[in-house]
């Protein structure tokens, strides 16, 4: 039976009190203020641009806008609506260099044991925009991953090759890149890799990527993501499709997934800052 996870928005506090105008900020429309949208957390895990970093499970995420360590990051946007991830460069997850406001699909709430596969199939529908985001010295807006599927090694696979952890390729990573949507997803560097070396992250790599023709700019769109059997589909603003049906994904089959919606900023520039807005989201398995 699906189940749906969230309904989520976003919002925005300006770091260290500095001003965080200028040349390296767009700033958002204008608009009156929005109310309050109820949230249902229990099967997110939050991580944060802080500690080694912070993650915050169900149900401590449960209260996030009283949570003095959340608010600076992850709270409701009283001007444009939605519930904000705000992040910049501070401290990384252990398996990325880039710092992120990232929620974690948990099906069992505070677990990460248990996900799911595109055998089993999931959907995740969001309503977002890129609210503010800083740019690099020649001009460009930095690029942020608003949305993934990122895989897993199940315990089993672990201990098979050898690893600490049940780490694996994001096989989708969907970012705002200059005002538009680009995909990029995973690809076997050999075809003929065995089950076990498929394991091994080094067996993949990134595809040449995918860029949606519709600008977004810093407007709110919608993004659907359906995976199945062998099978991934991306769609923007119910209107521009991009289908994956290759073997690639068809020798995905072998790992876990889980979802992941927020902020993943891909950079380290000192003072950049990027702020998401969500107004919805919602998964399906």
């Amino acid at each position: 039976m699906f189940r749906v996870l969230v309904f989520i928005c976003f919002a925005f506090i300006s770091p260290t009190g500095s001003d965080s105008g200028g040349s390296n900020l767009m700033a958002s429309e204008k608009v009156n203020k929005k109310k309050k949208t109820k949230i249902d957390l229990n099967h997110w895990k939050l991580t944060l641009p802080i500690g080694k970093p912070l993650e915050i499970s169900p149900p401590g995420i449960l209260d996030y806008a009283t949570n003095e360590i959340i608010k600076p990051y992850m709270f409701d946007d009283e001007e444009r609506g939605g519930l904000a991830f705000y992040t910049e460069p501070k401290n990384s997850t252990a398996n990325s260099k880039y710092s992120r406001t990232e929620l974690r699909e948990q099906i069992k709430p505070g677990s990460n044991s248990v996900n799911w596969t595109f055998a089993q199939g999931g959907v995740m529908k969001g309503s977002l925009a890129m609210d503010k985001v800083s740019k690099n010295e020649n001009g460009k807006y930095h690029k942020v991953i608003v949305m993934q599927i990122h895989g897993r090694l199940t315990n089993a696979q672990r201990d098979l090759i050898g690893k600490k952890d049940n780490d694996a390729p994001p096989i989708l990573k969907i970012y705002w890149q200059d005002g538009k949507i680009r995909v990029k997803t995973k690809q076997l560097k050999d075809l003929n890799a065995s089950d076990i070396e498929m394991l091994h992250k080094d067996s993949w790599e990134d595809d040449d990527g995918f860029t949606f023709d519709e600008r977004v700019d810093f407007r709110k769109f919608k993004l659907e993501v359906q995976a199945n059997d062998g099978e991934l589909v991306v769609i923007l603003n119910n209107n521009e499709f991009k289908v994956y049906e290759n073997v690639h994904f068809e020798k995905w089959g072998v790992f876990e997934n889980y979802f992941k919606a927020g902020n993943y900023l891909q950079t380290r520039d000192a003072g950049a800052f990027a702020k998401v807005n969500f107004f919805s989201l919602e998964v399906k398995h």
